[in-house]
């Protein structure tokens, strides 16, 4: 969509209709494929390729934004279009916007054109119209193959949608078309059709759908999402779980894959349509991915009450974007040439919604900058969760082989932080390719190691006992009546029917967990005898415990949000002795509201960088904090304040303080942005850890200086720092509180960090 643009001259006398100005025939019969010349080379659109589409002579067509256009009245092998060359056509009417429906060949095209309102004043538009052959963005009809004299040519071929909003409150007269190029030899700008766009917006997501990412294996020229004839493979996602119609949760928000069939338009390249879409909760996602580089924009929300906001997405590109933050990644993509393994992906966005609001309707981002395209295949709402609070949690860092795991029952144990009344747990597939199957889950509260205190209580999903993940995806349970205590033991026990070659983990439990043997069936009902083969030290695919305590809007959550120092290396094993275990303690014991406290630190986890990137064996400390937020913190039950104690890792790497204070400030703006209260921690001592240089110690001043004295980044700061340093050397930590490497504290050292934080500010 680039070009130069050219003004436009203005005759004097309009022609009367845009048809009375057509002067290329760009529409052939396939039994006369040289009647037609679009491309000044012999090449044209096919008349029954188009009217497959439903683009056919004096049929009313429905474009993305609703408008419905009433398609010229010429037969194939008649002049069909206009070379845009600033001729000028009369064109009485109002609405929301101008519709033009255009293709360019011979490259893509660009112009300025007027429009003139009825009382004289005037409005210039921009148009940039893709070439028919190449271009991907905001099509309005397609055709599979065009006609030309040495037979049909299969590929994709499109007429594009302008949309020119109009200003509100005036009739138009006439409208001046840019004055591109009179000849089709070189590139050109072709007209087809008018009509002015009703204000409302579509009535949903798919009504707007104007590109097909999704192909069948056997007949890949069925789709081209990035104008080179590539796409997903329709058999991949099928196997990730993402079917046609497919309802997934990620980001904690319910997604439905579009209901259509490979090789027909299922997704939407954002080019500024007005969607109708009716939610409410804690923010709205977007199913999307980019091509020709990663793609983002600033797009509006549209509540019922009147009011708008505005908001921005964008991902990286589906083939060469990052892993991190994917969420499923695909292991092929069709190509014209045939299958290629590649690392296709969709990743899902979020922007928070105004609390209390209902959403009426959105504006997509306008088209992407230097090419690149943001495709949006669903879109879905995170529930605000405010009735839940999380008692317990872990976050994924690393995508781990710990079997294979055949017929057999995990049973894991959790510490919580608040009882309830009710409880769900979380599940989360996390970075891993395949779905998996969970035949029983239960919960109960602990007696000793794996027996319970009494008989476990069945957690159903959507009413099943059974559910199956997508790759990638989660499970949320439903609510059951089940008394969980406060700082208690509860154990989880998840029955996998099937075999289980790879399984997402939070790598460091500092915590038994017990297994059955292989071919065990489902023991996940086993009181005192749950038939213990082996234990282990992690957690994997459970990720959450919320509770209810009886209170609307519930208590809410802090999160804790750091590395090992958070995940508690050094504490007590089995003992529940990490700064959060103690800091919920604290908040149980207080006249204070008793909020959830959640631990989601990840051991060796860093604020800027990745360690683990989504890709199996990368690394086990976890995606850089800046790309784990919206999956750890914001999506998290009832959260409602954020504690984030990180930075020495990157410290350790040679990372720049000033990169890591950007990388928090980032953070702090974001949780900011979901109502969240901030506060930030300063870093730990680790003089005498073998890391430890003057230079890294001079960073962490750096660092701590700022969190002490953000400015408004953070709501206020723990000194942690303080808490646990040597008086008579400040650079370490003090000796009672040092769990022995000098990095991590001991549990002594973890009650003082917990002490440290004042209860009035969470």
């Amino acid at each position: 969509m680039h070009g130069t643009a050219r003004a436009a001259s203005t005759p004097t006398a309009p022609s009367p209709t845009l048809t009375a100005t057509f002067n290329n025939t760009g529409i052939s019969d396939d039994t006369s494929p040289t009647s037609a010349n679009l491309d000044g080379v012999g090449a044209s659109f096919s008349a029954q390729a188009l009217a497959a589409d439903g683009w056919a002579p004096g049929a009313a067509y429905n474009l993305a934004d609703g408008t419905i256009i009433a398609v010229p009245q010429v037969a194939p092998g008649q002049p069909d279009n206009t070379l845009a060359a600033g001729q000028t056509f009369a064109a009485a009417g109002a609405g929301g916007a101008l519709d033009l429906v255009a293709t360019s060949t011979n490259g893509s095209t660009s112009g300025t054109g007027v429009v003139t309102y009825a009382d004289g004043t005037t409005q210039s538009f921009a148009m940039a119209v893709p070439d028919w052959w190449t271009g991907t963005v905001g099509i309005a009809a397609v055709s599979p193959y065009r006609n030309s004299g040495s037979g049909r040519q299969v590929h994709q071929v499109s007429l594009y949608l302008t949309s020119v909003p109009l200003v509100a409150g005036k009739s138009v007269a006439s409208v001046t078309l840019p004055n591109v190029n009179a000849s089709s030899s070189g590139p050109a700008l072709h007209v087809f059709a008018v009509a002015f766009a009703p204000v409302a917006p579509v009535a949903d997501l798919a009504a707007a759908f104007n590109n097909t990412a999704i192909s069948d294996d056997g007949n890949v020229a069925g789709a081209n999402i990035d104008g080179w004839g590539n796409s997903f493979s329709q058999q991949d996602l099928i196997a990730a779980g993402w079917s046609p119609g497919a309802r997934v949760v990620a980001g904690a928000a319910s997604l439905t894959m579009p209901q259509t069939a490979a090789g027909k338009p299922d997704n939407v390249v954002a080019n500024g349509q007005r969607i109708g879409y009716s939610t409410s909760g804690s923010a709205l996602s977007f199913l999307a991915t980019s091509v020709d580089g990663a793609a983002s924009g600033a797009g509006t929300l549209s509540y019922s009450d009147g009011s708008t906001q505005n908001y921005t997405i964008g991902t990286p590109d589906w083939i060469t974007g990052a892993t991190d933050t994917m969420a499923v990644s695909l292991p092929h993509w069709n190509r014209t040439s045939g299958q290629a393994s590649a690392s296709a992906k969709l990743y899902v966005e979020s922007v928070p919604l105004a609390a209390g609001k209902t959403l009426s309707a959105l504006t997509l981002p306008a088209a992407g900058a230097n090419g690149a395209q943001l495709h949006i295949f669903a879109i879905g709402s995170r529930d605000s969760s405010a009735a839940w609070a999380g008692s317990w949690a872990a976050a994924a860092d690393d995508g781990l082989v710990p079997g294979p795991w055949t017929n057999r029952t995990l049973r894991m144990v959790e510490h919580s932080s608040v009882g309830g009344s009710q409880v769900r747990i979380r599940l989360d597939n996390a970075f891993v390719g395949t779905p998996v199957n969970v035949g029983h889950a239960t919960i109960a509260v602990q007696s000793s190691a794996s027996a319970a205190s009494g008989t476990p209580v069945t957690l159903t999903f959507h009413g099943n006992r059974a559910v199956t993940i997508p790759a990638g995806g989660q499970a949320l349970s439903d609510a059951v009546p089940f008394a969980v205590p406060a700082d208690a033991n509860l154990l989880v026990s998840l029955y996998f029917p099937g075999t289980v070659q790879l399984e997402s983990v939070h790598s460091l439990g500092t915590q038994d967990m017990y297994s059955s043997a292989d071919q065990a069936g489902d023991q996940t009902a086993a009181v005192s005898s749950f038939p213990v083969n082996n234990t282990f030290g992690f957690w994997t695919l459970l990720s959450g415990v919320d509770v209810q305590t009886g209170t609307t809007p519930g208590p809410g959550t802090v999160v804790a949000l750091g590395d090992s120092i958070t995940d508690g290396v050094g504490s007590t094993y089995n003992g529940n002795a990490r700064w959060p275990n103690d800091l919920a303690r604290r908040v149980l014991a207080s006249s204070y509201p008793h909020r959830g406290v959640i631990d989601e630190g990840i051991s060796a986890n860093k604020v800027v960088t990745d360690d683990f990137t989504g890709v199996q064996g990368s690394g086990g400390g976890g995606i850089s904090a800046v790309s784990r937020v919206d999956r750890d913190v914001l999506s998290q039950s009832g959260a409602r304040t954020l504690i984030i104690l990180e930075g020495v890792n990157d410290i350790k790497a040679g990372t720049p303080a000033d990169q890591v204070i950007a990388g928090l400030k980032q953070i702090a703006a974001t949780a900011h942005a979901y109502g969240m209260t901030v506060i930030g921690g300063t870093v730990t001592p680790f003089q005498g850890y073998s890391a430890w240089t003057t230079a890294y110690e001079a960073q962490r001043q750096t660092l701590n200086n700022f969190v002490r004295a953000s400015g408004g980044v953070f709501d206020s700061y723990v000194d942690f720092d303080a808490a646990v340093r040597d008086p008579s050397n400040p650079a370490a930590l003090l000796p009672a509180d040092d769990s022995g490497d000098h990095l991590h504290p001991s549990s002594a050292g973890y009650t003082a960090m917990a002490a440290a934080v004042d209860l009035s500010k969470l």
